[in-house]
């Protein structure tokens, strides 16, 4: 069973975290990947930074940014988490723009996402036509799980196609706005993360965007399966030692 869907299976709420890939330095991922880890994170998702990141706010933009003047590459991501596998456990995710996937060769980076133990993607701009008529087989055939997002706007009969493609989650995007612009969740809010339990989707849907404090946190896990955490996150690693990761965990679990 691919990972993601196993940790799915878990009696439990799911704390998934975001960060960029490169950021702080250009060597931090593999050993922020492991403090998440052992500080109890349920799965983690390593941005691939892109020079154009369409839905990314301010603090992820400026992540990418530091991360590719590190230097950071698809190919030197793959080359720092070739031995990931001996170390960490639970699901990992690659999530980034389709170009740079493209630019590799998408069967070539679905083949190396699987050789070296990735569980799913998360392509916000690449559409589900697109993917169903091209891709799909190829994410079929090396154990990846391909994440589709929706948002407040997104219409019932469209959420019910994306969760009739899906086979682990469904990205819930909080609101209409950039990550990390959030300062908390209202009412409109609270009625989107209802009516989309309401549908009762044979996928799990976990909740990122705005998750930037624990009544946050606690909000989108009432009626989903979890949230994602990355602007909030990114802050930290900013200013604190990688070595502090579980204080800010701790926050939330």
């Amino acid at each position: 069973m691919n990972r993601i869907n196993s940790k799915l299976s878990e009696d439990k709420k799911l704390l998934s975290i975001y960060f960029t890939a490169g950021y702080p330095t250009i060597n931090d991922t593999v050993s922020i990947i492991e403090e998440l880890e052992k500080s109890g994170v349920d799965m983690i998702e390593i941005g691939l930074p892109f020079s154009d990141p369409l839905a990314d706010g301010p603090t992820i933009q400026a992540s990418s940014t530091a991360a590719l003047h590190n230097g950071m590459t698809t190919e030197l991501l793959f080359e720092q988490l070739k031995n990931i596998r001996q170390t960490v456990k639970i699901p990992l995710l690659i999530m980034g723009y389709f170009n740079p996937m493209y630019q590799y060769g998408i069967e070539a980076f679905c083949q190396k996402c699987n050789e070296i133990g990735i569980d799913g993607l998360i392509i916000p701009d690449l559409p589900l036509k697109e993917y169903q008529e091209q891709y799909k087989e190829v994410f079929e055939l090396n154990n990846l799980k391909n994440i589709f997002l929706i948002t407040p706007q997104t219409s019932d009969k469209r959420i019910q196609e994306i969760d009739a493609v899906s086979d682990s989650f469904i990205y819930m995007v909080s609101s209409a706005s950039v990550t990390g612009s959030s300062v908390g969740f209202g009412k409109n809010e609270s009625n989107y993360f209802e009516r989309i339990a309401a549908l009762n989707l044979k996928n799990p849907q976990i909740i990122g965007f705005g998750i930037n404090s624990k009544e946050a946190f606690n909000t989108a896990l009432k009626h989903q399966k979890g949230a994602i955490i990355g602007s909030a996150f990114i802050n930290f690693i900013t200013s604190n030692e990688i070595s502090n990761i579980k204080s800010f965990v701790n926050q939330y679990i």
